[in-house]
């Protein structure tokens, strides 16, 4: 979904209540005056600091959740390379614990090379 507005809009926003300012502080555009648009710049900056906040969490999080996923498939891989060794590569045991068994794996294809054109 494209945005309807432009990625600096806070920046523009505060250029226009500058020039406003500039020109009659007093000016009203039909309804619109510079104090609505000092408020919704105070609302805009608000919002980015908390979105700025809460980004920051979640990066934390994500760091977080990242540590205990890698521990976990380590887990998974010990369990499995235990059970391959005590049971065998092609065990239901080794198939149970999400391993493919040797039996059910696809032999490898070899390439075939193709000779040197125009030697």
């Amino acid at each position: 979904m494209a945005k309807s507005y432009p990625t600096d809009v806070l920046s523009k926003l505060k250029t226009a209540i500058s020039i406003w300012k500039s020109i009659d502080p007093a000016l009203k555009i039909g309804k619109l005056a510079v104090a609505e648009l000092e408020a919704t710049l105070a609302r805009g900056e608000a919002l980015r600091q908390e979105i700025s906040s809460l980004e920051t969490q979640l990066t934390d999080l994500r760091n977080k959740r990242d540590d205990v996923y890698s521990a976990g498939w380590k887990y998974v891989t010990r369990l499995r390379a235990g059970i391959k060794a005590i049971y065998g590569d092609d065990s239901s045991e080794y198939e149970m614990a999400g391993g493919t068994r040797l039996s059910e794996r696809k032999p490898r294809s070899r390439r075939v090379k193709e000779p040197l054109a125009g030697v």
